[in-house]
């Protein structure tokens, strides 16, 4: 099972798309990492003045030393940024800092897929440990039942991938409405800042792809154990 061909066939794709956005994400980000935004502000400071504009006070920002590690953590309302995009007053850092204050206002209103994923979180986790283990040792013991179930656990980190997208996607969509009705940027640097969050959109459709053949691919391991047990 651990050499099988098919498995090959099925994982290729996931991590071929999954390389490309990489590639096209850091290679987006080192662009734009170059080019100075006219306000001369930083990440930090676009991400303050975007907060104070949506009422948003309480939502502290922090520093986090892991590069591209950016977040908003909505148990915590800590937004976090990295030095490079905190520290830096380019295009790249005012994209992805209003990106993840799209996530603070997301929390702020109740984003029905932002909270569909926060429940999801620890199922997913649970799903991909003891759901993964379960689902290969049932396959390799042939019993089908448990690999079933295993399959099922497994199963929720595809759907965790799917409800990710709507809620990255949304977070962008806020994020460059804010920039462009706030006044941020000029149209070449609003493009920019565009081209630096779609090409990071990317990694979240390849982690889906990725996620979700696999598991098809051990769909069909189980759904063959199933047949050789009839």
């Amino acid at each position: 099972m651990f050499f099988d061909p098919l498995y090959l066939i099925f994982m290729l794709p996931g991590l071929a798309l999954a390389l490309w956005a990489q590639a096209k994400t850091r290679g987006a980000y080192q662009k734009y990492s170059e080019y100075r935004n006219m306000q001369g502000m930083t990440g930090a400071q676009v991400a303050r003045s975007i907060l104070d504009m949506n009422g948003l006070g309480n939502v502290t920002i922090e520093e986090t030393p892991e590069e591209l590690g950016d977040h908003y953590d909505p148990t915590t309302k800590i937004l976090r940024l990295s030095p490079g995009v905190g520290r830096q007053p380019t295009i790249a850092a005012m994209g992805i800092a209003a990106h993840e204050v799209g996530h603070a206002i997301q929390d702020a209103h109740g984003f029905a897929p932002m909270r569909a994923r926060a429940g999801l979180v620890p199922v997913a986790q649970f799903g991909s440990q003891i759901g993964y283990f379960a689902l290969i040792g049932g396959l390799m013991l042939q019993i089908t039942g448990l690999a079933a179930i295993g399959l099922i656990l497994f199963s929720f980190g595809a759907v965790f991938a799917l409800v990710t997208l709507p809620v990255e996607f949304d977070a962008s969509r806020r994020a460059m409405a804010a920039l462009q009705t706030g006044g941020f940027v000029s149209q070449e640097e609003y493009r920019g800042a565009k081209t630096v969050l779609d090409a990071a959109a990317w990694t979240y459709v390849a982690g889906f792809v990725s996620t979700i053949l696999m598991v098809l691919y051990f769909a069909l391991q189980v759904a063959g154990l199933s047949r050789r047990d009839d």
